[in-house]
């Protein structure tokens, strides 16, 4: 059955329409139990992010795709061709190549990003939890798992931070031994500094401090991440026992000064502590790269370093796609051979049938008082005559059309050597 790939993302389609077709966790199951009962697909996956919405899709011979363009449209209360210029479709071979590349990381807004993977992942399991996946895409989808790993495992598409938040956390990972034992202040409670602690959470830093100027907000951020909050009129209090310092809010002036690092470096025993500063304008003041044992970094010491990176990534990211080549042709062999068991197994029932219906022949003839010898004799004529009725008509109707290749392979198939006889 052919494979196939419909769905809209970030390089197609805005985020107004993104946002219409994306498809809420707890209504997946029933959206995938909709598109196969509808019968628009026999099996069914469907992943959807905040970059992408994607169904992956084993349908019958012959089908329209746009019809699963029609049931995705219609589930969104959204009009076909509306929604049709935003979409892409790719079938067998390209659909086996996008999902590689997808779970790989490679098709995402940032080259290499390893959540997605994790997503595709959660989308075949729901797959699995509502009876919508079947042998085609189990195999697709364990292949497709089985190359984003080499990906990751073979390449350095993963190893380098594209993203501010990444960036900063990576950084601080260089210059301390072991970030378990690190205290981190983060000044801010923005979306920036949301995701650096989260990355700071990921990677296990022993404590997290979240200073904001509206107690509210940063006691939200800290209650999710079982951190601490304070007021930013508070950070002079705090600011010696932070090994990591990451601010990025939204003020005009600076909120540490070279006094404050000071005062907090003196306290320290002179331990190092690491600032970075991500906001424009600067939170902290650039006279504190003067203060010994504080190390100061800005956006733009960041930005070097995402630069050079994705660099790096893009270079991983043409090993990756050999990588996935090779996966792509691996799975067509196999589909290939399992097409050729099936029409080896077929073949052998069809066999199996012929024999039984002369045996069952030869036993009526034994029965009816038949010699042996006769009944073996319309036995073997009788095989044969079935056994090579289909092979004769297809040379018979090859040599009239002076199909040449036809003939050779007919002979190598039945075992005919023809310079036997010359």
């Amino acid at each position: 059955m052919p494979l196939i790939t419909v769905g809209v993302n970030h390089k197609t389609a805005p985020v107004a329409i993104r946002e219409r077709v994306a498809f809420a966790p707890e209504k997946m199951v029933e959206a995938l139990s909709s598109l196969v009962s509808a019968k628009k697909a026999n099996e069914a996956v469907i992943v959807s992010t905040c970059n992408r919405t994607e169904l992956y899709c084993s349908i019958d011979e012959g089908s329209d795709i746009d019809e699963i363009i029609r049931w995705l449209g219609h589930y969104h209360q959204l009009d076909f061709a509306d929604l049709k210029q935003y979409c892409y479709a790719h079938l067998n071979d390209d659909s086996v190549r996008h999902i590689m590349r997808v779970a790989s990381g490679l098709d995402s807004l940032i080259l290499g990003e390893p959540q997605i993977l994790g997503q595709v992942k959660s989308a075949y399991a729901v797959s699995q939890e509502g009876d919508c996946i079947g042998p085609e895409l189990q195999s697709l989808f364990q292949r497709t798992f089985s190359i984003a790993k080499r990906v990751r495992t073979d390449t350095a598409i993963g190893e380098n931070p594209v993203s501010i938040a990444f960036a900063a956390v990576s950084l601080a990972q260089r210059i301390f031994a072991d970030i378990r034992q690190n205290t981190a202040l983060l000044i801010g409670a923005g979306q920036t500094i949301e995701l650096v602690a989260r990355h700071l959470k990921e990677q296990g830093v022993k404590r997290i401090i979240v200073a904001n100027r509206t107690l509210a907000r940063a006691e939200t951020l800290a209650n999710d991440l079982a951190a601490e909050a304070i007021m930013l009129g508070d950070i002079g209090d705090y600011l010696a026992q932070a090994d990591i310092v990451i601010s990025s809010t939204a003020s005009q002036l600076p909120i540490i000064g070279k006094g404050m690092v000071e005062r907090a470096t003196a306290k320290r025993r002179h331990n190092p502590m690491l600032l970075i500063d991500i906001a424009v304008p600067r939170d902290i003041e650039p006279e504190v790269e003067e203060v010994k044992d504080a190390y100061l970094y800005t956006v733009d010491d960041l930005h070097s370093v995402i630069e050079e990176n994705v660099r790096a990534r893009q270079d991983a990211a043409k090993a990756a796609e050999l990588i996935i080549e090779e996966g792509v042709d691996s799975y067509r062999r196999t589909l290939e051979s399992r097409k050729m068991s099936d029409l080896i197994v077929t073949y052998r029932h069809a066999a199996e049938e012929l024999k039984d219906i002369e045996l069952a022949k030869a036993m009526k003839g034994l029965e009816s008082g038949q010699s042996p010898e006769q009944v073996l004799n319309k036995l073997a004529h009788g095989l044969m005559n079935k056994l090579i009725h289909a092979p004769t008509r297809y040379l018979r109707e090859a040599g009239a059309e002076a199909d040449q290749d036809g003939l050779t392979i007919a002979a190598t198939v039945l075992g005919i050597n023809e310079d036997k006889d010359n």
